[in-house]
């Protein structure tokens, strides 16, 4: 009894957080804005326990700074910080590509493909949620093939405090044709097994994508 009533309340405290972090990503907490427990309490419909544990995770996440006089706000992230966890990011992200080239499947490299193919969908619909949705799933399965646990691990932390920044660079993106070009040229890569090949084309989309938004520049 006592593992399920444990578990009920881990399920809550991961829902809230969930909840919380979309409306952040989504921008619908703007960097420098509280978030006041009572309020969000009685809109969630919960304790303000789970809440707070809650709050804690996305402060982990670099989503939200807790202090003793304030309470919880949404973290303010400087261009200068979000370029160099770009930076570290693209890193990350060429070493998970080659590494996908060598470990990955046939089966796993079909997968891929298949959820290029959706996701192409949604550029020629022009449903950037459903894109963007995708787009993230297509990335994190490219690091989860990588098989590098110690990889997967600094890669999912790190993703999750850009994560916002990702979304952002979605809806503002002038040049998304571009960025679907770059897309086909990673698959191909990771195709043709071409490990240097995948990872120079996926730290080059990275770059144009986050490192370019950081500096408020016109994202391609």
């Amino acid at each position: 009894m006592e593992e399920a009533v444990q578990s009920s309340h881990a399920g809550l405290v991961e829902k809230v957080a969930n909840y919380l972090r979309e409306h952040i990503v989504m921008d619908h907490f703007q960097p420098g804005q509280r978030l006041p427990e009572r309020t969000l309490a009685v809109e969630l419909q919960v304790s303000r326990t789970p809440l707070r544990e809650a709050l804690k995770i996305l402060a982990t996440e670099g989503l939200v700074v807790i202090s003793p006089h304030r309470g919880a706000v949404v973290a303010e992230v400087s261009p200068t910080d979000i370029k160099e966890k770009a930076y570290v990011l693209s890193v990350l992200e060429q070493a998970a590509a080659e590494l996908t080239c060598l470990n990955a499947s046939d089966d796993d490299i079909a997968e891929l493909q298949a959820l290029h193919y959706e996701m192409k969908a949604c550029f020629l619909r022009r449903d950037r949620q459903s894109y963007f949705r995708l787009n993230q799933e297509i990335h994190n399965r490219i690091v989860a093939l990588s098989g590098n646990t110690a990889l997967i691990d600094m890669h999912t932390n790190l993703s999750r405090q850009l994560y916002r920044v990702r979304y952002l660079s979605n809806q503002k993106n002038e040049k998304w044709a571009t960025a679907m070009e770059e897309h086909e040229a990673i698959m191909a890569a990771l195709e043709s097994r071409d490990p240097e090949q995948a990872g120079r084309e996926l730290r080059n989309h990275l770059g144009k994508t986050w490192i370019k938004y950081a500096n408020g520049e016109p994202i391609a």
